[in-house]
């Protein structure tokens, strides 16, 4: 009797194993996860954004998405980059974004964005954003961080909504990401791509009934 349940228990992960693997997504996703071409007999795994991110030869989200939302303007936008133990802001005069610290001791940041929401728009629904090295796009590496840096939560898809003391007029995600650089990691340039959207996907059509706006800012990780 112990045998046959575990065999059925083994058929039952075997098929749901087997069902996350699906050749009838969008092409462009396929081209995104720079698997457009399948040599295995296996279908292609479906990615969804930002994992595409990770997976893909493509420079940034505009490669598979249009930027056709109502939130162009950067004078509703948030996304900033906080320390999470002082709340301290870590950006800088040019926009851009200054992360320090000690090399063997993680340092936890806060990525908030959203949109204002006294400005009579839509407010975004989901904001989709990763943390990528410039130079690791295209790479076989699952990890597009610098070398030698270790990373928890380099990218996410997440509903709006969250709550933080100083951006109540903002509807935001915010989430904590933790850093460490090990003893071969050297300071080095990071990029966050970041895109506001508003409806959903399907397989049949990748962009028509989403509405979104892609952004980027600079991020300079400085060991001390």
């Amino acid at each position: 009797m112990k045998l046959k349940l575990l065999s059925i228990t083994l058929m039952l992960a075997g098929a749901w194993s087997l069902s996350i693997f699906t050749p009838d997504r969008p092409a462009c996703y396929s081209d995104l996860a720079g698997h457009s071409e399948n040599t295995w007999s296996f279908p292609v795994a479906r990615a969804y954004p930002p994992a595409v991110g990770i997976l893909s030869n493509a420079r940034n989200c505009l490669s598979c998405h249009d930027s056709n939302g109502p939130w162009k303007s950067e004078d509703g936008l948030v996304l900033d980059l906080l320390d999470k133990d002082t709340r301290a802001s870590l950006k800088l005069n040019d926009g851009s974004f200054l992360v320090e610290v000690e090399r063997g001791k993680p340092k936890t940041i806060l990525t908030v964005a959203g949109y204002n929401k006294s400005g009579g728009l839509p407010l975004p629904y989901r904001n989709a954003w990763l943390y990528i090295d410039p130079t690791t796009i295209g790479s076989s590496s699952l990890s597009k961080f610098p070398p030698g840096w270790e990373v928890n939560l380099p990218m996410s898809c997440r509903i709006a909504g969250d709550e933080l003391k100083g951006f109540e007029d903002y509807h935001i995600t915010s989430l904590p990401m933790t850093l460490l650089a090990t003893e071969t990691a050297d300071s080095a340039s990071i990029e966050l791509q970041l895109m506001l959207t508003r409806g959903e996907l399907s397989k049949e059509n990748a962009l028509s009934e989403m509405e979104a706006n892609y952004f980027e800012r600079k991020i300079q990780l400085r060991i001390r």
